[in-house]
């Protein structure tokens, strides 16, 4: 940890270094508003002749720094409106006030009665999809946003249910905080992904990201191989954590949410420029949280403490540092895995609770615990090089660590009455570096417009483990009355048992993997509306092996090397409100080559495996940006996959191999609605509908639904209305849920299906939100519906739960 904060402070002292330097220029601080009283949010300003400019916030506030003294025109546009010119005079080491009204265009007032409307929950725009700075309606792939409007509406305060808001993705198990694969998992189109991306970037945990710095969460749908690459991202797609920057004015918020189970939740953000032109700002975001569980043992705690600083140079260069340091305590998620070796008895939760299963109970103790410390640093340097092209370079360093205990409990027996309870002490780290450069460009090739990405990417993985065995702490009866063996687990008696096995099973040792790679984006304007964008990355995986430190051997290693294309078209129908799309997207996955029975030291060579989508649809932002929809249909075919066979020798010897000849095919709908058809009256919508199955590989999977695969029918809701002046100004509501169809989470011809059944979820939520302070209470569950998720393994969720939170601004 001393190595990280050491990084962090001297990328501090280097920025802080140049905040001493004079000059003798002064700045423009101005805000645009609109004829109807409205803030001139995401206005353009131009510096006529000059090539320089900038974009209102959501306020309507800009900061134009680093002027030569002088006269200037700025050019203020807004779509809807007419563009206006505001002269002003700039004098040395003085900073210019402009407040600047736009008005509705004629044009505007004949197509549609324009009210004071906003789609506050339609935060499409981003410049880590595509790596451009290009819009949705231009953007031939499907993306979902959750922006931090609707985070902080649904008074959200766990990285779960930020995701109940996008359609075609659903939880499959809560995080572990095991080595290398401890966040949580998520099914998506069809295949399982986990949070691995922040701000575009790698940014790993082993545990569970923080709500308090997520200012949106982007869901990249379909295999992004091209621009992602494939150690971190998933066939399905990927999730990315954007976090809160800071801005140019001194502000901040306080909030406390306490609730049901246990829940204690306070957080602070605070804002400040640090110097008079406000070109260095620093943003410190913390929360500490803690948590109880309905069940008989159980907690969680965590403390989360993120600041980041922007320093602005000047017009041409910028450098943004973030860091993130989290830390949590918790016990073991009570996971029941299922026998994945004979025929299920019990098929469904309802059949083992009729059998005397009590999905109450934890099957832990609350001295069981892990922590899972997080440090993330990310450095950005913006420099725009010209009017057409713009370097950005992206340092980041991630350090993960699983500490503890942890415990898990499965049905091994020959019959669904025994439960066997698993224990080791995990003591593990998981390293990453990431260095990307892109050069991005705007220009013309005759009348067509290029908007370009090229880029370098270069990742190392390093993760050192010093684990114990895992080790048989005991076998019990799982049925009710309840087995006098299920209250004897504790730390002391773990500690014993694990201490009785040795080291002959532990893990000691360190496994390195690079990879580099390079990309090229390129959407081309072929016409003002028609547009094509072409993509191709080259990628070159380096294994090192694992160096085992107890048997003082390496094992092999190995490298790959992969080429990814990406093809779209766009039609603008209504030209940036209505466009139809199509797509070619290519995703990858390395594959170690594997010992052969029945000789080990023979292996076999593999080749990466491959996932191919196309995929077509329609995007809208109409009626002055209040009816923004996505509705697509997709087909991925995975081929290369490898599979696990079985072999019999000619001594009747069985052994198991791995082969490369499978194949899986995941196809379906999606449909995504954000709305805001009143003033105040703001509707999330969501459908999916997925049909996945293994076509080739291992006979008792052939023709089955991948058990990873999660529910083939999802929806989501949210319905919220805010009055938006008068009396009952800052009021509001706020109600909707989740359905999920049947998941099939143990599906194959040895053991049979077991079936999670089919839910629907419902919330709701009271809130009073003025200038200085808002107000909320929030019902979860509504109904006190029982439900589960799992992959193969049944995990319960919480029951209905109240909370309440008051918030604090300046």
């Amino acid at each position: 940890m001393l190595r990280q904060i050491s990084i962090l402070m001297t990328l501090l002292l280097v920025l802080s270094a140049g905040v001493m330097a004079q000059n003798n220029t002064g700045s423009i601080k101005g805000n645009v508003v609109t004829s109807d009283g409205q803030a001139g949010s995401f206005a353009n300003i131009q510096m006529k002749g000059t090539g320089r400019g900038t974009v209102a916030d959501i306020k309507g506030d800009f900061n134009l720094r680093r002027l030569e003294p002088g006269k200037y025109i700025l050019q203020v546009s807004i779509m809807g409106y007419t563009a206006k010119e505001e002269e002003i005079d700039v004098t040395a080491g003085k900073t210019a006030h402009i407040t600047i009204k736009i008005q509705i265009s004629d044009k505007q007032l004949k197509e549609v009665n324009v009210t004071a409307a906003q789609n506050k929950f339609a935060t499409k725009e981003s410049p880590y999809i595509a790596k451009l700075p290009i819009s949705n309606i231009e953007n031939p792939q499907v993306y979902s946003v959750v922006g931090s409007s609707l985070i902080k509406e649904q008074q959200i305060t766990n990285f779960d249910d930020i995701v109940k808001n996008v359609p075609g993705i659903s939880k499959l198990w809560s995080s572990t905080g095991r080595p290398g694969d401890g966040a949580g998992y998520y099914s998506l189109r069809g295949f399982s992904v986990q949070p691995t991306m922040i701000n575009g970037i790698p940014g790993l945990t082993n545990g569970v990201n923080d709500p308090a710095y997520i200012d949106g969460l982007e869901i990249i749908k379909g295999p992004s191989g091209t621009l992602y690459g494939s150690s971190l991202i998933s066939f399905g797609g990927l999730i990315n954590l954007v976090t809160k920057k800071p801005y140019d004015s001194l502000g901040g918020e306080f909030s406390y949410t306490g609730g049901g189970y246990g829940l204690s939740r306070i957080t602070g953000d605070v804002n400040a420029p640090l110097n008079q032109d406000k070109s260095l700002v620093l943003r410190t975001i913390a929360a500490y949280q803690t948590e109880g569980t309905w069940q008989d043992a159980g907690l969680r705690k965590s403390f989360f403490f993120a600041p980041s600083i922007k320093y602005r140079v000047n017009d041409k260069l910028t450098f943004n540092v973030n860091a993130v340091f989290n830390n949590m305590e918790s016990t073991n998620v009570p996971m029941i895995f299922l026998n994945r070796g004979r025929k299920l008895e019990a098929t469904t939760p309802d059949e083992f609770k009729k059998m005397g299963f009590d999905f109450n109970r934890s099957f832990t103790a609350n001295d069981i615990t892990y922590k899972t410390p997080t440090i993330n640093l990310q450095g950005v340097a913006t420099y725009k090089i010209s009017d057409k092209w713009t370097s950005v370079t992206s340092i980041a360093q991630n350090t993960s660590k699983s500490n503890g205990y942890y415990s898990y409990v499965m049905f091994l027996g020959p019959h669904d009455d025994t439960l066997s309870r698993y224990v080791y002490h995990q003591n593990s780290t998981t390293t990453s570096t990431d260095i990307q450069q892109n050069f991005m460009g705007d220009f013309k090739i005759g009348s067509l417009r290029n908007r370009v990405v090229i880029g370098l990417d270069f990742m190392q993985i390093q993760q050192t483990d010093d684990n114990s065995p895992y080790t048989l702490f005991d076998r019990f009866n799982a049925l009710l009355p309840v087995d006098p063996s299920y209250s004897t687990l504790n730390r002391q008696a773990v500690d014993r048992n694990i201490a009785e096995a040795g080291n002959i099973y532990a893990t000691k040792g360190q496994s390195n993997n690079y990879t580099y790679s390079a990309y090229i984006s390129d959407v081309l304007n072929i016409t003002d509306r028609f547009i094509a964008m072409a993509s191709l990355r080259a990628d070159y995986y380096d294994y090192k092996g694992f160096k085992d430190y107890i048997s003082k051997t390496q094992d092999g290693g190995f490298n790959q090397f992969a080429l990814s294309p990406k093809f779209g078209l766009v039609y603008e129908v209504i030209k940036d409100k209505m466009s139809v799309f199509g797509n070619y997207m290519n995703g990858f996955q390395n594959a170690p080559p594997q010992p052969q029975p029945p000789l080990p030291e023979l292996r076999s060579t593999f080749k990466p495996m491959q996932a191919n989508q196309w995929e077509g649809g329609v995007k809208t932002n109409l009626l002055n940006g209040r009816l923004n929809l996505t509705a697509s249909y997709y087909d991925i075919t995975v081929n290369n996959m490898t599979m696990q066979q079985s072999y019999t020798a000619p001594d009747g010897t069985n052994y198991n191999y791995q082969t490369q000849n499978g194949k899986q095919n995941s196809k379906g709908f999606e449909f995504e609605g954000i709305v805001n058809p009143i003033r105040g009256l703001n509707i999330v919508a969501g459908y999916s509908h997925n049909i996945s199955k293994t076509v080739a590989g291992d006979k008792k999977n052939v023709g089955y639904r991948p058990e990873g695969a999660g529910p083939a029918d999802l929806a989501n809701l949210w319905i919220s209305y805010t009055a938006p002046s008068g009396k009952f100004h800052g009021l509001g509501a706020g109600f909707g849920g989740n359905y999920a169809g049947e998941n099939l989470i143990t599906n194959n011809a040895v053991t049979g299906t077991f079936t999670l059944p089919s839910y629907t979820v419902l919330g709701a939520t009271v809130f009073y939100d003025v200038k200085k302070y808002r107000l909320a209470v929030k019902l979860d569950n509504l109904t006190n519906k029982e439900y589960f998720t799992g992959w193969s393994t049944i995990e319960q969720q919480m029951p209905r739960r109240f909370s309440a939170s008051a918030a604090f601004r300046f």
